[in-house]
């Protein structure tokens, strides 16, 4: 993986087809999606100020976003004056050269991590592995989907795609390289792979001395960070090595600790279908001092990660993307992700959110960014479950007509033309065509006429590049009169 890109990875619509034709995994998927949206329709439906706090969400992170430049100095002030060092990353390998640095200096081999989207946007167990420095994922999905070589393929739930026979097979063969082996009679019972996962994860938190994570917020005004978890194995890498080394996105700041509680309400019951969050560590600078009646790490370091986040922010439309606070909701509730999976978008970031945020970190250059925008149905599902109100729908059509026809774009902090993507030129021509016919109403007519008479020539099926449509959907029924026809005859009169 390299820039949070899966190497080898076909376009989407490839990924996808090869996708929905695993039985298995379709209904993995479709058992875990239906479940989850289930539970956090009815934990969101508890409170009737639902969209109050929605509409409060959205508006703190706008104006976080305008005032970006002013919070970020405020956090770097507040975390160096609480003890901790604060790091700059322009970008993935920048990154991952100062998180290596830091490991290196401690003279450890190995790390522990809490779960972290930034990490793996950035490949950093991968950079770590190549500096030959072991990093041991805790949580427990992102646990099975390290022991089975496997990718993420969920945001909230990184291995969703795989169901508990699956898991078993994984802790038998694959433990026992890794550290303490699976018990050697292993049912697919949850709590029977919980405990050995429990087993296996305690000597890495018992012996670990550094370690590394993400967080879901950082607090400008007085430098704390915050991680949202359900396990518990977050707080023990957070408090029990002497280094931590915390790598977020510049986004996840927010001006006040009061601005938390909106976030603390909506995170839990949009992710997670709970109402208050298991565990929910913060901490600020180095915390209590390490010694015999104290705890936490004895250095903290923040790493600041950009990586395409400023050139998002230059974009007004597509700038909402940064609002997304990683709960995962558009996910459970998206068609297209439901039958292809989190694989098939390429990136640690799947489903409807990684269709908008993916292209725009990494640009549109490569085969996948590109089919990124066009990876949904425009149904808008996932604009009505999102707890900050991001209007995912227009950002992949201001994404889609950016591959399609071309234009503006910021890259790397300089403003830039896009070129139009290749495989759209006859895209490009029916637009072209379609407007230069609906900006001349006689034309339209007569068009619309000629059609009209050739209605019994309907066909069943399209030729061409419509044909991929029609292998798997039968065309509509043409009606018996054209729109304008039936206008003219029921409305005519009154005009």
């Amino acid at each position: 993986m390299t820039g949070g890109t899966y190497l080898g990875m076909p376009a989407f619509p490839v990924a996808a087809r090869e996708a929905v034709r695993d039985g298995v995994l379709r209904a993995n998927l479709r058992r875990a999606t239906h479940t989850i949206r289930d539970r956090r329709a009815r934990a969101v439906a508890e409170l009737a100020d639902w969209d109050r706090l929605r509409a409060a969400g959205a508006a703190v992170k706008d104006h976080t976003l305008r005032h970006l430049d002013r919070y970020l100095l405020q956090l770097e002030e507040a975390v160096t004056a609480a003890g901790g060092t604060v790091h700059w990353a322009v970008d993935a390998d920048e990154a991952n050269r100062i998180v290596t640095e830091l490991v290196r200096a401690t003279g450890e081999r190995e790390v522990v991590k809490v779960k972290s989207m930034a990490t793996q946007e950035i490949g950093l167990n991968e950079a770590l592995e190549a500096a030959g420095i072991a990093a041991y994922e805790t949580d427990l999905a992102e646990l099975i989907v390290q022991l089975g070589h496997d990718r993420p393929s969920h945001i909230l739930v990184p291995a969703i795609h795989r169901n508990r026979a699956e898991i078993r097979d994984i802790f038998r063969a694959e433990m026992g390289r890794w550290g303490r082996p699976a018990p050697d009679v292993l049912g697919d019972d949850p709590r029977e792979l919980a405990e050995a996962a429990r087993l296996h994860l305690r000597e890495k938190f018992l012996r670990a001395k550094v370690a590394v994570s993400g967080a879901n917020f950082m607090v400008a005004e007085t430098g704390t960070m915050v991680v949202f978890e359900s396990e518990g194995n977050g707080r023990m890498c957070l408090t029990l090595p002497e280094t931590l080394i915390s790598v977020v996105g510049i986004e996840k700041v927010v001006p006040t600790f009061r601005d938390l509680e909106i976030f603390l309400q909506t995170l839990p019951r949009s992710s997670t279908a709970e109402r208050m969050n298991p565990y929910t560590t913060m901490w600020t600078g180095l915390g209590p001092s390490r010694g015999a009646d104290g705890d936490g790490p004895s250095a903290f370091h923040l790493v600041l990660l950009d990586n395409g986040r400023t050139d998002t922010l230059a974009d007004e439309t597509g700038r909402q993307a940064l609002r997304c606070i990683r709960c995962s909701a558009c996910l459970n509730v998206c068609p297209v992700y439901e039958r292809a999976g989190g694989h098939a978008y390429g990136s640690v970031y799947p489903g409807p959110i990684g269709a908008v945020l993916s292209p725009q970190l990494r640009g549109t250059d490569s085969d996948i960014d590109a089919s990124l925008p066009f990876a949904s149905t425009l149904c808008g599902a996932c604009y009505e479950v999102c707890p900050v109100a991001i209007d995912i729908p227009e950002i992949l059509v201001h994404l889609r007509e950016r591959v399609a026809q071309g234009g503006p774009a910021t890259r790397d902090g300089i403003r830039v033309r896009i070129r139009p993507a290749h495989g759209h030129t006859a895209e490009r021509a029916a637009m072209r065509a379609a407007r230069l016919l609906l900006d001349r109403p006689g034309a339209l007519r007569a068009g619309e006429r000629l059609l009209a008479r050739a209605r019994r020539l309907a066909p069943r099926r399209l030729p061409g590049p419509g044909r991929a449509w029609t292998d798997t959907r039968e065309l509509p029924s043409v009606p018996a009169e054209s729109f304008r026809d039936w206008w003219t005859r029921e409305r005519g009169s009154r005009r």
